[in-house]
């Protein structure tokens, strides 16, 4: 077999079969993940971006092209779907904040691990503070003027990343034992928010397919074609290259569905925009690997 097609089968399928398990156990169980999702977003993964960057031997430093570059994807990609979005007449309220905000959470983070390995976390950990910190900010400021930034959604994430900031650059020790347990702590999330986005699956309905449809081609094809515009000027390492093109090809993450249920901004069209994008998903991500130079070696 060729050794791009191994690699990416060898990344995508664990990740196929876990989101597939997920939804079939919601088929026969319909489960509740409610409890689950809030466990991952209010413990496991502040722990996985503590464990990620708060290690002293990561040169944080380094990695700030990439955090510029993935704010300027989103922030690009906002600006040059706007067309588009009055072109179609959707709210922007609806179109725009999938396309800005990627699922480096429940996607991403697994595809990194699954194709590059855990030396590559770090920079998978950096995109998806940027992603969940603008998400945060200019998302919900995007769907309701008085949104607050500091919530209980967005405030474990935010500590964990101040946290993990002051142990890296302060070089404070931390003792091997705790850096084991957070490790193992982090790691959880993984398999628990592919699980979690099989099971959502499940439950939305493959309604307002127009909208998802033009939201599942657009993305992926502005982000890619960004992070390859933007790498003369970031001039990243191939690694962190890797994880760039990665990032650009993700499909919308699943909050964009819980923030807008929790605003009530058309959240049945959100969903379906999520559902459909990340089935997409398993046609652009391998377009994503075999375009990146070195994939086959990293």
């Amino acid at each position: 077999m060729n050794p791009i097609a191994e690699r990416i089968l060898a990344t995508l399928v664990p990740v196929l079969l876990i989101v597939l398990t997920g939804v079939i156990y919601a088929h026969y169980k319909k489960p509740d993940m409610r409890a689950t999702n809030v466990l991952n977003m209010d413990l496991l993964v502040p722990f996985l971006i503590f464990s990620a960057l708060g290690n002293a031997q990561i040169d944080l430093h380094s990695y700030l092209p990439l955090a510029l570059g993935a704010l300027a994807i989103m922030l690009l990609s906002g600006i040059l779907a706007y067309p588009f979005n009055r072109a179609l007449g959707y709210d922007y309220r609806t179109f725009l904040p999938p396309i800005m905000f990627p699922n480096t959470g429940n996607l991403g983070l697994p595809l990194v691990l699954l194709a590059y390995g855990s030396n590559a976390m770090p920079a998978a950990a950096v995109v998806f503070v940027m992603s969940m910190v603008l998400h945060f900010t200019l998302g919900f400021y995007m769907l309701d003027r008085h949104a607050k930034v500091l919530n209980s959604t967005s405030l474990p994430t935010l500590i964990a990343s101040v946290a993990a900031l002051c142990v890296n650059l302060l070089e404070i020790p931390v003792y091997s034992e705790v850096t084991t347990a957070t490790e193992m702590l982090g790691q959880a999330c993984v398999p628990l928010m592919l699980f979690s986005l099989g099971v959502r699956m499940h439950t939305v309905k493959l309604n307002d397919l127009p909208i998802a449809l033009w939201v599942a081609m657009l993305s992926p094809i502005i982000g890619i074609a960004l992070a390859f515009a933007l790498q003369p000027l970031l001039q990243l390492n191939t690694q962190d290259f890797a994880v760039f093109v990665v990032f650009g090809a993700l499909p919308p993450a699943v909050l964009n569905f819980m923030v807008a249920e929790r605003y009530n901004q058309e959240p049945a069209k959100v969903a379906s925009i999520v559902l459909i994008s990340n089935m997409f998903a398993l046609l652009w991500m391998p377009v994503a690997f075999v375009i990146t130079p070195g994939f086959a070696t990293l």
